[in-house]
């Protein structure tokens, strides 16, 4: 600890992280500038911290000078899950703060990793089948738990205090369990499935090597943790582009079993599909597509949370749930799960007998639901940061710039008597940012750019004037098929598509991201569309992603919150004023914003 480093930690567990120091003259004495203010320079110690809190605490606000993160239980678990001790934390926060850390704060700390398998579900194996006991290294928390009714009514206690549980209970419980602050270890074990070889192959049917990276065999080595109960259910997080499909192939063939893959469109299916028939010796017999299109049920069969959630109306059944029980499967995949709808949470519970892979590119959920992949999924098996993946050049180097436009005069009385939810549609829809559009597009003359945004009739207006093709949920899939692979061919330099593109397109071609508006203060889909551009480049190229805000609106408000997950990655925001890109965008009536 000493003073002039940058970490605070409070007693409420919020930790203040400076990002910058006063830049010193020769004798040690704070620089100024022309008018006499401080000068600054990034703190030394700034990256080292940022990257080391990001593996136990949650980044909640990231303006210029000083980062607010949160230690929570879920953020604890997760990184209890991955080996870290009581005593890593502590020294971490010691390490970096300023002033001493609230020993409250440490005692928090201890207590929730000491409750990360407190609580153990294990099998017994007996003459008539298995059998469930929940277990404790500490009887108290055994008769605590015991004391809540939501608890006791899912378990049985026998005379000799032993408590025993159903197997179809083990999600159930675990949801209660974390709900009152116990993380549940369940080594309940799995059942086996059918047995189903899927070896990967040495070289791809086009002709190419493949081999698994680092990083990939040991995300798929952490999950299945040699077959025991230690491992088999858990979250692999890793950025867009680094290869999280060909974990999933990883896992695939340790474990060895007919496997249900979910995922989030069906464009996402037939990549899935694609990379299965590439990189695997599976036939296309084998592997089945469950969507509109097509209903296969195969050993390895893929489908859509669309799908499984489709009903005729909202009091009717889930007609499609029959799938999960429709074979005896070892293992199903949740793509994308941060994504993950509260339909599918529902079925997991009872899922929990099965091996349930979790891939993503971050445990951010907007719903705030990250307690429920934990206990329902699994928790954290295995992350590797952003930035440690670009310095390797597995993920393209990327820039995050802001634009930031002013508010279109003929707009302004209509977003004045907006209300809040109407002004952040006025200000996302400001006509002044078909103008920058184009100006960034001609910066990058050789690029391939991806034009992403929420609402459509915006991107229809845009896509009319710039006579670019559009892609939304209403295209069809074969229109999409068509399109994207004039993307990747180059005959289309520029694609818009809506939200769809947040997220299972792969078009490695693509270096230049332009978002024109979003979903309000979403740090994962912020995230995702940023994974659109990251594929690393055959020239070895970085990328460029920019995000067009109206500037003083609503929208500029909900754009420093959806950056908050990227800035714990490591990205820093440029923030440019539209007037350096185009003149004519200054603001009338004042001087324009001046670019930081």
């Amino acid at each position: 600890m000493r003073p002039d480093d940058p970490l605070i930690v409070q007693s409420d567990r919020s930790l203040m992280l400076h990002t910058v120091t006063a830049l010193l003259d020769e004798k040690g004495q704070p620089r100024k500038d022309a008018d006499g203010q401080p000068m600054t320079q990034e703190h030394p110690r700034f990256a080292a911290a940022r990257d080391a809190l990001a593996s136990f605490a949650e980044l909640e606000k990231s303006p210029d000078y000083l980062h607010t993160y949160r230690i929570t239980p879920v953020s604890v678990w997760n990184a209890a899950a991955i080996g870290m001790t009581a005593e890593e934390i502590e020294r971490t926060l010691e390490d970096f703060a300023c002033v001493p850390v609230p020993r409250n704060v440490v005692e928090e700390v201890r207590g929730w990793i000491d409750r990360y398998g407190l609580l153990r579900i294990e099998r017994r194996d007996g003459a008539d089948g298995p059998r469930y006991e929940l277990v404790a290294r500490d009887p108290d928390a055994l008769a605590d738990v015991l004391g809540h009714e939501s608890v006791r009514k899912l378990l049985r206690v026998e005379d000799d205090g032993r408590v025993w549980l159903d197997g179809l209970e083990r999600g159930s419980l675990k949801q209660v369990l974390i709900k009152i602050g116990y993380p549940v270890d369940d080594r309940g074990g799995y059942l086996d499935g059918d047995p189903f070889a899927i070896p990967l192959r040495s070289q791809t049917r086009g002709g190419r090597d493949f081999a698994l990276r680092p990083y990939q065999r040991g995300a798929a080595e952490a999950f299945h943790a040699g077959g025991s109960v230690l491992g088999g259910s858990g979250v692999i997080v890793l950025p867009c582009g680094a290869g999280k499909t060909v974990v999933g192939l990883s896992v695939m063939e340790l474990v060895g079993t007919k496997t249900l893959i979910l995922t989030t469109n069906t464009v996402a299916v037939r990549q899935w599909r694609n990379e299965l028939l590439d990189k695997t010796e599976l036939t296309e017999a084998d592997v089945g597509e469950y969507t509109g299109d097509e209903k296969v049920v195969a050993p390895v069969t893929i489908t859509t949370y669309q799908m499984l959630t489709w009903r005729r109306s909202k009091t009717d059944t889930f007609e499609h749930f029959g799938l999960f029980s429709s074979e005896n499967w070892g293992l199903v995949i949740y793509d994308e799960v941060h994504l993950l709808p509260a339909p599918i949470f529902r079925v997991t519970a009872d899922l929990q007998a099965r091996r349930r892979l979790g891939l993503t590119a971050t445990l951010v959920r907007e719903d705030g639901k990250e307690d429920e992949v934990f206990c329902l999924i699994g928790p954290k098996r295995y992350d590797v940061p952003w930035k440690v993946l670009e310095q390797q050049g597995f993920i393209a180097e990327a820039r995050c710039v802001e634009v930031r436009v002013p508010m279109d005069p003929a707009r302004r009385s209509l977003y004045a008597s907006a209300n809040a939810r109407g002004k952040f549609r006025v200000a996302s829809e400001n006509p002044s940012k078909t103008r920058v559009v184009e100006a960034l597009i001609e910066r990058h003359p050789e690029g391939r750019v991806l034009v992403i945004g929420q609402y459509i009739d915006q991107l229809v207006d845009l896509a009319r004037h710039m006579k670019a093709p559009l892609i939304t949920g209403k295209t069809h899939n074969t229109d999409r098929q068509r399109l994207y692979e004039a993307f990747r061919s180059g005959e289309e330099r520029v694609l818009l598509v809506s939200k769809v593109g947040n997220f299972a397109i792969d078009l490695p071609e693509a270096n230049v991201a332009i978002q024109i508006s979003g979903t309000f203060g979403s740090r994962q889909e912020e995230a995702q569309r940023l994974g659109r551009i990251l594929r690393p480049k055959s020239d070895g190229a970085g990328a460029v992603f920019y995000s067009v805000v109206t500037l003083g609106s609503r929208e500029q408000e909900f754009a420093e919150k959806r950056q908050l997950f990227l800035t714990e990655q490591g990205y820093a925001y440029e923030i440019v004023a539209a007037e350096t890109l185009v003149p004519e965008a200054a603001p009338a009536g004042g001087d324009p914003e001046v670019a930081r």
